[in-house]
């Protein structure tokens, strides 16, 4: 049966319960680096250049630390804008947030488990005992308490940004389709 409806949702980064980031300062930050200019950023977005400045005060206000440095140009113009690490980072942080939520959200399978609880008995601690990167995606043999090992297959991405190293205790979360029953005889 088709759905009628759908989800929706609107992401944000917070720091100390204060919004720093949300879908207008990002897209702000994106045309600035696109563009080193805060006026033709503030022009393709159609927002005032105070705005545009607001927008940026608000941010470095919130996180404590400047996100765009500007250099002057000369008489004739030729100034230009760019994002500091800070600011780098929190676009980029932002970027990955609302990635992830756009794939829970067009994803039956992981919407499904966003608003499911997860049984404990589908998660298991243990040990990383044997990491091999491949060109696309990783294995990782982990240790169970059991004893037992389990094989998991992720992509190079998720080693990455999870920062998984041999030695490195974790939590595998089984994630099945399926499950079959047997019976001895």
């Amino acid at each position: 049966m088709k759905r009628k409806y759908g989800l929706g949702y609107k992401q944000w980064i917070e720091c100390d319960g204060r919004a720093v980031i949300g879908e207008g300062r990002a897209q702000l930050l994106a045309e600035i680096r696109r563009t080193s200019s805060i006026s033709k950023a503030a022009e393709k977005l159609a927002i005032p250049y105070r705005t545009a400045w607001a927008y940026i005060k608000k941010i470095e206000d919130a996180i404590g630390c400047p996100i765009v440095k500007t250099h002057r140009g000369g008489p004739h113009g030729g100034g230009s804008t760019v994002l500091t690490t800070a600011g780098e980072a929190i676009l980029r942080e932002y970027e990955r947030y609302k990635q992830r939520l756009e794939k829970v959200a067009v994803n039956d399978i992981d919407r499904e488990a966003v608003f499911t609880d997860v049984s404990a008995r589908n998660r298991l601690k243990g040990v990383v005992k044997e990491l091999k990167d491949g060109e696309i995606v990783s294995t990782i043999r982990i240790e169970i308490d059991v004893p037992a090992v389990i094989t998991a297959v992720i992509t190079r991405e998720a080693v990455e940004e999870l920062d998984l190293k041999e030695g490195d205790t974790v939590e595998a979360v089984i994630k099945a389709t399926e499950v079959l029953v047997s019976k001895e005889a």
